[in-house]
């Protein structure tokens, strides 16, 4: 096992700002990002790059710096390939059944002292865990979006996390310069518990006729202190991910609280997931 070999399992969003800020690390030897296709690690590559532009542009890192790091990543469907790794970052979308199939791999084929590490948003440290060798290993690492520009990382421990495991991932948190912040495993953590509730209610303000779209992210904005609205970020974080972090903490609390506002559901049907999809809440 290298410490200084770091693999992140998922692409999308979330995947490359995670590969992207392990990359420009200096600790960090070689990041490996792992996905089911090679197309689709191209369009990976070509975000990171224009991320790492991005910087250069705001004169936080160097033109030789983004180099090194591009350089560092390495891009590959054979997910075999993270064996060595420390830690080991699983970033897929916020599907348990997925995940589980991951870690189960993952469990068969890392060290014994591998940290196994989840971006999910909401779902137990505990139900990704079960019935693995290595239980111990698995931990909640919840990045927030954008990666490369947002400090915090909740650090969620599952019942079965060993110490040590909690530790070392505090370790490489705080070698990225981000803050990291522990809580203990629940539906939706601490952030998602919070947020996504607040999400959803504006829906239901914007469905039943209260206010605009624009006037309730002005409010939120304005008299809140909030830097942005709460349906811009719905639509920023994703309709789709909004909907499945709902249902989950509607499944593990049975609280009306929790239950889908019906306007998501209907943008989920129409296709209107926010900026990835040009149209939510905004058009784009």
């Amino acid at each position: 096992m290298n410490e200084n070999l770091i693999s992140v399992i998922g692409s999308g969003t979330m995947g490359n700002g995670i590969a992207h800020v392990f990359a420009t690390c200096p600790n960090v030897e070689k990041v490996i990002l792992v996905d089911l296709s090679v197309q689709i690690l191209k369009n990976a590559k070509e975000i990171i790059k224009k991320n790492l532009d991005r910087q250069v542009k705001k004169e936080i890192i160097s033109q030789v710096k983004s180099e090194e790091s591009l350089a560092k990543i390495v891009f590959t469907t054979d997910v075999e390939e993270v064996k060595e790794s420390g830690l080991v970052i699983e970033a897929v979308k916020e599907d348990e059944m997925i995940k589980k199939n991951i870690f189960k791999k993952l469990d068969s084929i890392v060290s014994k002292d591998t940290i196994m590490a989840t971006n999910t948003s909401s779902i137990s440290i505990d139900k990704i865990a079960i019935n693995l060798k290595k239980s111990q290993n698995v931990i909640g690492m919840h990045f927030m979006n954008p990666v490369p520009v947002m400090k915090l990382v909740e650090i969620i421990k599952g019942s079965q996390t060993n110490n040590l495991i909690v530790e070392k991932t505090l370790d490489y948190v705080s070698s990225l310069n981000k803050i990291a912040v522990e809580c203990n495993d629940s539906p939706g953590f601490v952030s998602n518990r919070i947020l996504m509730p607040m999400i959803n209610e504006a829906a239901f303000t914007l469905m039943e006729g209260v206010a605009s779209a624009e006037s309730i992210d002005q409010i939120m904005k304005l008299g809140m202190g909030h830097p942005m609205g709460p349906l811009k970020l719905a639509d920023l974080i994703g309709i789709d991910v909004c909907v499945s972090i709902m249902n989950v903490l509607f499944d593990g609390f049975k609280q009306e609280k929790y239950r889908v506002c019906p306007l998501l559901d209907k943008m989920m049907k129409e296709n209107k997931l926010g900026i990835k999809t040009k149209k939510g809440f905004y058009k784009y």
